[in-house]
C-alpha cells in the first residue's frame, strides 16, 4: 500500500508525522519503505541523524525513481508542493492520502485547495483521503481545534480521523535527535497519539492478542 502524507501548507508537520508513523508501524512488525519527495528533505535529515546514532530499527529511504515499484510492505511518501511534478506523480499512484491539518481556518482553506489538486491528479479515479488535526493546542479553552474539525467534516471527499496530535515539545525534540516519540518517552502522551494514528491507518498490526 502506498500512502501519501501531504498538504499545501509548509510547517504542517508532514515529515514529523511520516517519521513517527514509519517507526511505530515498524515496531508493530510492518515492513516500511519511505520516500522523501520534499526538496526541503527534512525527513531525510532525521533519517540521517538516526543512522549516525545507530538507532534500531533503521529506516529505509527509497529513491524517487522507485516510486510505483511493487512494495514489500508499506510505502509512506512525504511530499509537499515545492515539487508539483513529484506531488502529482505520488498522488496518481497513491492508495491513500493522509493530510495533517493545523487547527486554523487558513489551514482548512488550504486543505480544501489540496483536495482539488488530489482530484485533478487522480483524473476521476477515486482514492481514500484522510485528515486529522495536527499540532493542536493543549489548552482546553482554545476553541480553534474543535472549529477546525467541524470545518473538515464539511469537506466533501474527505474523512476526518478521530484523533488529535497535539503541539508537544516531545515531537520536536525527538525528531531532531532521530528518534520516534515513543522511543524518547515510551509512556508519554505523544507516544499514545502516534500509536492511535498507526492503529487507525493499519489496524491489522494492532489487533487484540498481537504483540509488538
Amino acid at each position: 500500500m502506498l500512502t501519501v502524507i501531504g498538504s499545501l501548507k509548509g510547517g504542517s508537520g508532514k515529515s514529523t508525522v511520516t517519521f513517527n508513523l514509519a517507526l511505530r508501524l515498524a515496531a508493530a512488525g510492518a515492513s516500511v519503505r519511505l520516500f522523501d519527495l520534499d526538496p526541503q528533505a527534512t525527513l531525510s535529515d532525521a533519517i540521517e541523524v538516526r543512522k549516525e546514532e545507530r538507532y534500531a530499527p533503521p529506516l529505509h529511504l527509497a529513491a524517487a525513481h522507485e516510486l510505483g515499484s511493487k512494495p514489500a510492505g508499506l510505502d509512506l511518501v512525504d511530499i509537499g508542493t515545492a515539487d508539483m511534478d513529484a506531488l502529482k506523480r505520488a498522488l496518481e499512484l497513491a492508495d491513500r492520502v493522509v493530510v495533517p491539518v493545523a487547527p486554523s481556518q487558513a489551514d482548512v482553506w488550504s486543505t480544501q485547495r489540496f483536495l482539488r489538486i488530489v482530484h485533478e491528479a487522480r483524473a476521476g479515479r477515486p482514492v481514500e483521503i484522510l485528515a486529522f488535526i495536527n499540532r493542536a493546542d493543549t489548552h482546553p479553552a482554545v476553541r480553534e481545534t474543535g472549529e477546525a474539525e467541524a470545518a473538515l467534516d464539511m469537506l466533501r471527499g474527505l474523512k476526518r480521523l478521530p484523533l488529535r496530535l497535539y503541539q508537544r515539545t516531545t515531537y520536536r525534540r525527538s525528531f531532531s535527535e532521530g528518534m520516534a516519540v515513543f522511543e524518547l518517552e515510551p509512556s508519554g502522551k505523544a507516544a499514545q497519539e502516534i500509536t492511535t494514528l498507526a492503529s487507525l491507518l493499519q489496524p491489522e498490526f494492532f489487533s487484540p492478542g498481537r504483540s509488538d
